[in-house]
């Protein structure tokens, strides 16, 4: 019969930049969904100055400290290339003791388009974009070996230290899960690097995240990527897969999406085109966003992650949670 599908809420972390939402509200907001007993997650994005926003790891503290139920989660984390893998182990694992036990990273590469705003973030740390993918995959190493080990001893392209040991551990055994974000678009990067991409996902991950992608490209992705995993005998059966989806309910499937296009052109950039966001968006009626999760579900999406693309988040997420939730939690992931 299969499973039912875990259902997360993204938070929009940049819409304190332009009044879409306040510190107060996204705190509240996450108790609101930690209290409905039907939210299993929550996220935040992050960037720091290629899309500027509240950041992430702070702003997950306080949600992990006003919720007690919800797993907490970047998505993504893309300034992780960026980031010491010696403090970011050190900061994951506090936060996973402030949450006691729920949190999940996930990572990837980062480097946003347009190539200029990939540039703005990357040049002030010295790092080069083309060492994205290796830097990911050395800083979720060390990550583990730190969370799990004593006295680790790395040597390697970007990083070297000798007979550390990090204390305290996180809660979870043997680790936090680890999740790569990755949606390499056909028209814009070779199959070989969107191979590897995925490849990286089966060799490396607890979990895949995507966004924007056709429900027929969803599934064949995650089947590779659990092919993949099968092959390197790592676990199949834990893995998740999430995509990241656009929401707005309004009975007016019209003003639904001109909402949503408003909402995203200021959240995102006025160059997103209408097309585009048509494909990113389930919108309408209720009925309309259940069908649009049910195409994912049915692909063997695990965790369909919301956002609202309303400047009305704690009203989308109460007529979600009454109208949408109910048949969304009746779907089942294909065994």
């Amino acid at each position: 019969m299969g499973r039912a599908p875990r259902y997360g809420l993204s938070l929009p972390n940049r819409g304190v930049l332009f009044g879409a939402t306040s510190v107060d509200e996204l705190l509240a907001v996450s108790e609101q969904a930690d209290a409905s007993g039907v939210i299993d997650s929550i996220w935040v994005g992050d960037s720091l100055f290629a899309k500027p926003r509240l950041e992430s790891l702070v702003l997950l503290s306080a949600i992990a400290a006003r919720t007690r139920r919800v797993r907490l989660g970047t998505c993504c984390l893309s300034t992780f290339p960026l980031r010491d893998p010696l403090f970011l182990a050190a900061q994951w694992a506090a936060l996973d003791h402030v949450s006691s036990g729920r949190m999940i990273l996930g990572a990837c590469v980062g480097g946003s388009l347009p190539r200029e705003k990939a540039e703005a973030e990357f040049e002030p740390f010295k790092v080069k974009l083309a060492d994205r993918g290796p830097r990911l995959e050395e800083g979720i190493t060390i990550l583990r070996k730190l969370w799990t080990e004593d006295r680790v001893s790395h040597q390697s392209r970007f990083y070297e230290f000798r007979d550390l040991t990090l204390e305290p551990k996180p809660i979870q055994k043997p680790c936090p899960p680890i999740w790569i974000a990755t949606n390499p678009k056909p028209e814009l990067t070779t199959p070989r690097v969107a191979d590897r991409a995925l490849r990286r996902v089966g060799l490396m991950a607890d979990g895949w995240m995507t966004d924007n992608t056709p429900a027929a490209r969803f599934k064949e992705r995650w089947e590779l990527i659990r092919e993949v995993a099968r092959e390197a005998k790592r676990p199949t059966d834990s893995m998740e897969s999430a995509l990241h989806l656009m929401v707005n309910i309004n009975d007016d499937q019209r003003a639904a999406f001109e909402e949503a296009v408003k909402f995203l052109h200021t959240y995102y950039s006025p160059a997103m085109s209408r097309e585009y966001i048509e494909g990113w968006l389930a919108y309408g009626p209720p009925a309309a966003v259940v069908e649009k999760i049910r195409a994912y579900v049915d692909a063997g999406c695990t965790t369909p992650i919301l956002r609202f693309a309303s400047w009305d988040q704690k009203g989308q997420l109460a007529r979600a949670l009454a109208d949408v939730m109910p048949a969304a939690l009746a779907l089942r992931v294909p065994d």
